[in-house]
């Protein structure tokens, strides 16, 4: 049994389209929180789980750990646009119930992951291979900084410039929905609870400097 437990449309389509392409199409369900998914791993403990992490309503690393460990005999699949190097070292290096591939792998990885995670062997695509081969320089910004993605820290960027959520999805060209995600997503990182405190951080670190900050 597969879940596919990502709150996108599309992506959820794609992904059934894979597994219905494979030789012997397997059975799948599909999950949007993290209350039913659970339901369904307490009835197949020993699923295959293709989770978009940074969409999904798991608080953090922490969390699907605890989850993880819960279900022993499950394996996942983390299935995103993007994560940080931080975040993969905490699962993938760690745990061997964890695999990755990108949303922008090529079609050919992403069916293979699936092969891979029915036979339960993980699977890990070329860029994270890649990643974890030769780690980023780390920086001198604080630790909770570091652990943002790269969109995240653009769009911490704007929220310290003084944008809406509505003004930065209009830049980006993305939707009101998706770029509320990442907000609620910076926010728990960073531990804070409003663009107030965020702000600050970001002045820290040097996300934005003064100059930008009071344009």
């Amino acid at each position: 049994m597969i879940v596919f437990a990502d709150k996108q449309d599309i992506t959820r389509v794609g992904l059934i389209h894979v597994a219905d392409s494979l030789s012997e199409a397997p059975q799948y369900c599909c999950v949007e929180d993290k209350a039913t998914l659970i339901e369904t791993l307490n009835e197949e403990s020993d699923a295959v789980v293709y989770l978009d992490y940074t969409m999904f309503d798991i608080n953090d690393v922490a969390e699907l750990q605890i989850i993880a460990q819960r279900f022993p005999n499950a394996l996942w699949v983390l299935f995103c646009d993007e994560l940080s190097y931080e975040f993969i070292n905490q699962t993938v290096a760690n745990n061997r119930q964890f695999g990755i591939v990108m949303k922008d792998s090529p079609l050919y990885e992403i069916r293979e992951s699936m092969m891979y995670a029915l036979r339960h062997q993980r699977f890990i695509c070329q860029h994270i291979a890649e990643m974890l081969l030769n780690p980023p320089v780390v920086d001198d910004m604080s630790p909770a900084i570091a652990c943002l993605t790269k969109t995240e820290t653009e769009i911490l960027k704007l929220i310290a410039m003084g944008l809406t959520t509505k003004e930065i999805a209009e830049r980006r060209f993305s939707s009101f929905h998706t770029v509320n995600t990442h907000r609620k997503n910076i926010f728990r990182k960073l531990g804070v609870n409003n663009a107030h405190e965020a702000t600050k951080l970001a002045l820290r670190a040097g996300v934005v400097d003064s100059a930008e900050y009071y344009i």
